[in-house]
């Protein structure tokens, strides 16, 4: 089987990737688990979250997205991530000059968020035509103190936090500026750029997590949207129905994807995140985000029915939710 751009399909992750998992360990709670973006240790009184992501198909801000992807999967535990480890991988040819460019900005991102960068590896690759930065990224709480993507329960509200495909944006308004220059008004370019500053959701998470009334968070990635709503519902095994016309897309985002062809609803959306909430705190979780500027809504409930995931279109048609087969940002860059 060919593979597709970004992530491999499910199918090929249970039936060979999670069938090779080394020694079974006391210590491991929670391990590789289709839907859920870190794993689970508890050693003594301690939990220990432990959370790895790549970053690719960006150049210009690739040590800031390396820290914060991967930050963004330790807090939706509703955890403080603590310490990083990373590999940089340049391209042949790659000078000094890069290797600062990145180190300056995972530093930057690293303060930001409160963690320290403890170790790694770094390398110029043959036949590597473009930067790859790998991170691990560990968070520590009190045993037991934390959820996981896969705990959502039926009749839980499906909260979004700002927009869909923030990340998806940045990456092209930024990589392919020159592009879009000749097709996009150039303020709304500039600011489409600036959506690398809402990429992080450790701030989402921990104030949801810490309001209360939280089953389940998943931060939708490669995919989009779509892709991580069904997601955090595999991880469940659970259904439900998504309202589209309460998913917020910038005008931004709406403008880079009409030119490019592409769906905003399946564009790489770092800086979202989707929090499966009892429906009697819901209020109160959207009321605390809200209070820390963060946009927040209801676009959908999970029913106990795994195969019937549906999206009530924006004119009022219902129909099968889309499951993405690849992130449309590599259909985008491929154009």
């Amino acid at each position: 089987m060919k593979l597709p751009p970004g992530k491999i399909p499910i199918e090929i992750l249970q039936n060979i990737v999670f069938k090779n998992l080394g020694l079974n360990r006391k210590e491991v709670i929670l391990g590789p688990t289709a839907g859920v973006d870190g794993a689970v240790l508890e050693i003594g009184d301690q939990t220990v979250i432990v959370s790895m992501d790549p970053i690719t198909g960006v150049v210009e801000q690739i040590g800031f997205e390396a820290v914060n992807i991967n930050a963004n999967d330790i807090a939706t535990f509703g955890v403080q991530p603590a310490f990083l480890f990373s590999c940089i991988m340049l391209p042949e040819g790659a000078d000094s000059q890069m290797i600062e460019t990145i180190s300056t900005q995972m530093d930057k991102a690293a303060k930001e968020h409160k963690i320290a960068i403890v170790g790694g590896h770094c390398e110029s690759t043959p036949n590597l035509t473009s930067p790859i930065v790998v991170c691990c990224i560990i968070g520590l709480t009190k045993k037991g103190k934390y959820v996981t993507s896969k705990g959502a329960k039926k009749g839980d509200k499906l909260i979004l936090t700002k927009s869909a495909g923030i990340e998806g944006t940045a990456i092209l308004a930024t990589d392919r500026e020159t592009q879009l220059s000749k097709a996009i008004n150039p303020k709304k370019l500039q600011s489409a750029k600036k959506f690398y500053k809402q990429v992080s959701i450790v701030k989402d998470a921990l104030t949801a997590y810490q309001t209360g009334g939280v089953h389940a968070m998943h931060d939708p990635t490669e995919g989009g949207i779509l892709n991580g709503i069904h997601e955090i519902a595999d991880a469940a095994n659970l259904g439900l129905k998504i309202f589209e016309k309460e998913i917020m897309i910038k005008p931004e985002t709406i403008e880079i994807c009409k030119y490019f062809k592409i769906d905003p609803l399946q564009l790489i959306s770092s800086g979202a995140l989707l929090i499966a909430a009892d429906p009697k705190a819901t209020p109160k979780i959207i009321n605390a985000l809200k209070q820390q500027d963060i946009y927040a809504t209801v676009i959908g409930e999970f029913n106990d029915h795994p195969e019937e995931r549906t999206l009530e279109t924006r004119n009022g048609k219902t129909k099968t939710l889309p499951k993405p087969v690849t992130d449309h940002l590599w259909t985008a860059l491929s154009r």
